[in-house]
């Protein structure tokens, strides 16, 4: 399947129908939805409907049509909303989230609602990784991953409270986006931390980020390739990833140019930092979720972060700020940084780790499909850009992918 923008650029032609792409998401759906099991909710006739009705008009909207993927975690009104948890299987929201109304408006057809983790937290669901069924597709925002990367849909919508969008993005092979903190609307969608929690995209190329986004943010942007001055960051999560990826990330960093960037004494124990933070928060915003109905992982995270005491936090959330003030600085002489998008290729069961501190941190990210692991499985290089500077990341993400190897 061809990237969003390209589809749109064919729609606007009228080079294909909507109808016609809807009807063939809805083909390989069929194909491989056994496997995959990407979706949690699907209305076929409800988006061919839709197709025909956008078609029909002399003046279509911007999107003319386009099929996208909604995370479950996000309030739509013809599908139902359970976000990941059998305590609302079946819950009928009144109205869209405001992205969903956003997209919609500008011509998007919602084909259907994809899986997410429990409360877009640990325990998974039931998608696969499309590459490998054996293998995690990553989490939250799985379903949205592995049916952008299966070509199912062109696009989907996730989120990130940690590392849901990156992940899942670098185990199925797609692009990834987690914008700066803020930027994109989250009215409708559930919250899980919500000074960490970040609307994100699942996309095939580029191109198509500025496209979602001049629906979605306040303001458009562009892409404009230029050479950014490389940063190659080693976290604390390094020692995590595997020696290959290691590898595969030293090679990438020295062919790009990037020169070595110590983050610093105060980035030590940014994740645990992050952990409490996201912790305590959660537990507040399930905190009125029956417990006995609650996943056992789950119900122990809610638990722990009932435990997070107030000085724990605030110091939490001191070093964070400090953390976020010296990226500022570093990002004075550098534009972009680059670390791993996960520890290696998506593994086999459904266990994942990542690296959390860009989420807490608040800065754009971006998984940019272009390195592999040993058993030939995509991982992500991630590229990390300063706060509010996300058309920069863009720009700075396409002359990477025009000069990785």
């Amino acid at each position: 399947m061809i990237g969003a923008a390209e589809t749109v650029a064919q729609l606007s032609r009228r080079d294909m129908s909507a109808e016609s792409l809807v009807r063939r998401c809805l083909a390989r759906i069929a194909e491989r939805e056994p496997v995959v099991q990407a979706w949690e909710a699907l209305d076929a006739e409800a988006a061919i409907s839709e197709a025909r009705r956008i078609d029909a008009l002399c003046d279509r909207p911007p999107l003319c049509g386009l099929p996208v993927g909604i995370k479950d975690l996000i309030d739509t009104a013809d599908l139902p909303t359970a976000y990941g948890s059998p305590i609302h299987r079946g819950h009928q929201p009144s109205r869209d989230a405001e992205c969903v109304r956003r997209l919609r408006e500008a011509g998007a057809i919602v084909l259907g609602k994809t899986v997410t983790t429990e409360f877009a937290v640990y325990s998974p669901g039931k998608t696969r990784n499309p590459h490998d069924p054996s293998r995690t597709p990553g989490g939250s925002s799985s379903g949205s991953a592995a049916a952008v990367a299966d070509g199912m849909v062109p696009a989907a919508l996730g989120s990130q409270t940690a590392g849901s969008v990156i992940r899942p993005a670098s185990y199925c092979g797609v692009i990834g986006f987690k914008p700066s903190f803020g930027l994109l609307p989250l009215e409708g969608v559930h919250p899980l931390a919500p000074s960490l929690d970040t609307l994100g995209l699942f996309v095939r190329a580029l191109d198509d980020i500025p496209l979602f986004m001049s629906v979605l943010a306040p303001s458009p942007m562009q892409i404009r390739p230029a050479r950014p001055r490389l940063g190659f960051c080693r976290t604390e999560a390094w020692a995590r990833a595997t020696p290959q990826t290691q590898t595969a990330m030293e090679k990438a960093a020295k062919a790009l140019g990037a020169r070595d960037v110590d983050p610093g004494p105060s980035f030590a124990g940014l994740i645990d930092a992050q952990i409490a933070i996201m912790g305590a928060e959660a537990a507040k915003t399930l905190g009125d979720e029956p417990e006995e109905r609650l996943s056992p992982k789950l119900r122990e995270f809610l638990r722990a972060g009932t435990r997070v005491t107030p000085d724990r936090l605030a110091a939490a959330r001191e070093q964070a700020d400090r953390c976020r003030r010296e990226l500022d600085a570093t990002f004075e002489k550098l534009d972009t940084l680059l670390t791993p998008a996960a520890a290696g290729e998506a593994p086999e069961g459904l266990g994942a780790t990542g690296d959390p501190i860009w989420t807490l941190l608040g800065v754009p990210c971006l998984s940019l499909p272009v390195l592999k692991g040993p058993a030939g499985l995509p991982i992500g290089l991630q590229i990390v850009g300063r706060r509010g500077h996300d058309a920069e990341l863009l720009g700075a993400a396409s002359w990477i992918e025009q000069h990785v190897h």
